[in-house]
């Protein structure tokens, strides 16, 4: 390892636990800025790795996609995970998708997806969201004046939207958020499916069932739907591995979803704490735009990504040896206060908003797009409709390393 500049405060990214205590997390995060942005955490079971926590220095690895390259450690595992992982891609049924990939296998991966979430596809999308949004409201009505919203609305509303693009029958969404809250619930004690690698696997390995069956299905039957896309890709004249193909359906499944609850469920707890903003918002709804970015920003469900650098370099002085990780805290850009004023203040008008909760560069994250139209289109039906709103108990966030915000927000509401 390079000469190690070591901060007792970046031990909160090796600890799940410190996602769900935010007032601790942001402590440290906001020490760490100030006086160890670069920063070894060397903590068992995890590998080593640099804990970057500045924005600038975020973007300008992100940007550096040739230095700072995804593989072998896309994101943080224990080590006894990554090695398992690894073991089972040797053995042809690990998980490898766009955030194991570099240039140009990546490029050339990604554009099969691309498409469907490019601007002329998010318009013709943006009916049918629309609808769902108004459903799922509609739904909280009827459900009287108290719920989980997490749980009861939040889960399900992106799920929708996700399982309606790839194509997937209603009969499945259940079995699906079940398997998608197993797979990035590991580290949280009401979600993982057991506490083994070998149980965990088992998760993966039930995605790979379904989506094995529907690659049979869509090759010889194709419909107009991107499961189908996915399904008869070709590369080079070729089918994608069953690999590749189950991968790519995994991400889109899971990641399509999930982020965009978690943001929706945080931007609701956001507007309940600050009702100035909330009333600012209802009465100008030409904001969303903005609303909808510092929503994404204040939750940042993707906690962070990892990059190995390719050669030796340099992070802020700090020396990155070639084959070190290092690992880069979103949650921590995004509340940095060089690159945002006043960044613990939820601001529905924001702007500008640099937030990097959607990476930076050739991995950007690819349905961005339809998640802002999700979350305009969910709040824009519900700010509207809302005439009070406050908490019915206490909100409580997901343990995790890599995706989470709430899992349950308990609230007491009257809609119109």
């Amino acid at each position: 390892m390079s000469t190690p500049i070591i901060d007792e405060a970046a031990k909160v990214f090796a600890d799940p636990t410190s996602y769900a205590d935010e007032p601790r997390l942001h402590a440290a995060l906001t020490h760490l800025r100030a006086h160890a942005p670069v920063s070894l955490v060397d903590c068992p079971p995890y590998r080593p790795f640099w804990a970057i926590t500045k924005h600038a220095d975020i973007v300008e690895i992100e940007r550096a996609n040739d230095l700072f390259i995804n593989e072998p450690r896309p994101l943080l595992a224990t080590a006894d995970a990554d090695d398992f992982a690894h073991q089972q891609l040797d053995a042809g049924m690990g998980l490898r998708t766009l955030i194991h990939m570099d240039d140009p296998q990546h490029r050339v991966v990604r554009a099969i997806g691309a498409d469907w979430f490019r601007p002329k596809a998010m318009r013709a999308l943006k009916v049918r969201v629309d609808e769902l949004a108004k459903i799922h409201v509609d739904k909280m009505m009827a459900a009287g004046n108290a719920c989980d919203f997490v749980q009861e609305v939040a889960v399900n509303y992106p799920l929708y939207v996700i399982m309606s693009l790839l194509g997937l029958p209603e009969s499945d969404f259940p079995r699906m958020l079940k398997l998608t809250q197993e797979l990035f619930g590991g580290d949280d004690a009401e979600f993982r499916r057991g506490t083994t690698l070998e149980e965990q696997l088992q998760v993966l390995l039930d995605f790979f069932g379904y989506f094995n069956s529907l690659t049979t299905s869509r090759r010889e039957h194709p419909t107009e739907d991107l499961a189908s896309a996915i399904a008869n890709a070709r590369i080079d004249g070729e089918p994608l591995s069953d690999v590749d193909t189950a991968s790519y359906y995994v991400i889109i499944a899971t990641a399509g979803h999930d982020t965009t609850s978690a943001t929706i469920a945080g931007g609701l707890h956001a507007l309940i704490e600050n009702p100035d903003q909330r009333e600012r918002l209802r009465d100008n709804l030409d904001l969303m735009p903005l609303a909808t970015e510092e929503m994404i920003r204040w939750v940042t469900p993707v906690k962070e990504f990892m990059r190995t650098a390719s050669a030796d370099t340099t992070v802020r002085g700090v020396p990155i040896a070639k084959g070190e990780a290092v690992y880069l805290s979103y949650v921590s850009g995004n509340r940095d206060e060089d690159a945002f004023d006043d960044p613990f203040r939820f601001d529905v008008g924001r702007d500008p908003n640099k937030q990097v909760a959607f990476g930076y560069g050739v991995h950007f994250c690819l349905g961005a797009a339809l998640a802002r139209m999700e979350v305009n289109s969910f709040f824009t039906e519900l700010v509207r409709r809302l005439k009070s709103v406050e908490l019915n108990g206490n909100p409580k966030l997901k343990a995790t390393t890599f995706v989470g915000g709430l899992k349950h927000l308990p609230i007491r509401y009257e809609l119109r």
